[in-house]
């Protein structure tokens, strides 16, 4: 990215965490666009480099914050390039954009074809009120906050949890059930090898994931079920209210 001292204060807000809001935000640098980025994590602070164009906070935004937060970065546009799953900040970025008269634009990852999984399920809830898993041994990559939900499951199936590497993760999943072998924290996208190796070594019968695209390895799931037979079970993604919305943006 480049270094050169931006003259301009007015910012683009660029709502990230994503693989692919870095390539975004480099895309903003190399135009000499000023940009902050918020992500939630530390570890996912480490997706941008250093530019002069360039400002990552790391922290949770909640609705009470966001007014104060556009005023201090002089926000003039709002760029949403969230996880699929992530609506609750994307709502009231929306909300916040119709609010103060800004520009929103929202990046919204490719889905896949889910002919391949068993079912495309339209909620966790729908999920476990079914015989879907039990006396599966299943591999759950659904992130950490949904684990509490299969509590009820731990004595009905033989369930397995990969999560982010992060003390967050770890604590709900240990919470929701899972003991220490029966859990893997590792960021993805996992290459198909690791992927493939970890399948066989739990003896997984079942995989469930969300229909959020390509990154974070969903086709690289896709693939290597078809190389061991394994069916998938893939939650729908939540709805998102956007009026006036924008054609969906692909990366290049």
């Amino acid at each position: 990215m480049s270094d050169t001292t931006p003259s301009s204060e007015r910012r683009i807000w660029l709502i990230g965490g994503t693989t692919e809001s870095a390539k975004l935000a480099r895309k903003l640098a190399q135009s000499q666009i000023l940009c902050t980025v918020t992500v939630t994590t530390t570890g996912a602070r480490s997706l941008y480099g250093v530019s002069a164009y360039l400002r990552v906070q790391v922290g949770q935004i909640d609705a009470a914050m966001i007014d104060h937060f556009l005023r201090q970065e002089q926000i003039v546009g709002i760029l949403d390039a969230t996880h699929p799953y992530a609506v609750e900040i994307s709502q009231m970025a929306i909300a916040a954009a119709a609010q103060h008269h800004l520009p929103y634009l929202r990046y919204e990852r490719p889905e896949l074809d889910d002919r391949e999984a068993i079912a495309c399920v339209e909620s966790f809830e729908q999920l476990l009120a079914g015989d879907y898993l039990k006396g599966e041994r299943v591999l759950l990559t659904v992130g950490y906050k949904p684990l509490h939900l299969f509590c009820p499951w731990q004595e009905k199936a033989t369930l397995f949890a990969r999560i982010l590497p992060s003390p967050k993760s770890l604590e709900t999943a240990l919470a929701a059930g899972f003991t220490s072998d029966r859990i893997i924290a590792i960021r993805p996208p996992v290459p198909a090898n690791i992927e493939r190796e970890l399948w066989r070594h739990w003896q997984i019968s079942l995989v469930v994931t969300k229909a959020s695209g390509t990154a974070g390895g969903e086709d690289i799931k896709r693939l290597v079920a078809a190389s061991l037979g394994i069916p998938l079970i893939a939650i729908a993604r939540p709805l998102l209210t956007i009026s006036n919305k924008l054609a969906t943006y692909q990366l290049p």
